[in-house]
């Protein structure tokens, strides 16, 4: 029973992720490196915010086709499956992203001390 289905799945569900916060997938690294906020550009807070609405609404699906597979009025089960593991992938990035920053926070408290 080969995995590498399942590897394809994360990471497009993690690239899709990426791309909802960052806009595009090719300024992920680019908006990191400048520095500033450019001319038009969203703020950080501006995109955790689309973050967290993003995973909300991942939920949310999730939630409605797990309900419509209980209760039989889904067709296909592979959608509730499909929607359930972005919801789950989708939160644990929001996870990582959140430990991360908190991480360097205190590094950066500790380097002030």
């Amino acid at each position: 029973m080969p995995i590498d289905g399942v590897n394809g799945v994360t990471t497009n569900a993690m690239t899709n992720a990426l791309t909802s916060v960052s806009g595009t997938s090719s300024d992920i690294g680019t908006s990191a490196t400048s520095g500033t906020e450019g001319t038009g550009g969203s703020g950080f807070a501006a995109s955790l915010g689309n973050a967290v609405d993003g995973l909300q609404q991942l939920q949310s699906d999730s939630k409605t086709l797990a309900l419509k597979a209980v209760t039989g009025n889904l067709d296909d089960i592979h959608d509730a499956t499909i929607a359930s593991t972005r919801a789950q992938v989708t939160l644990e990035l929001v996870a990582a992203v959140r430990n991360k920053g908190v991480d360097a926070f205190n590094e950066i408290m500790r380097m002030q001390a």
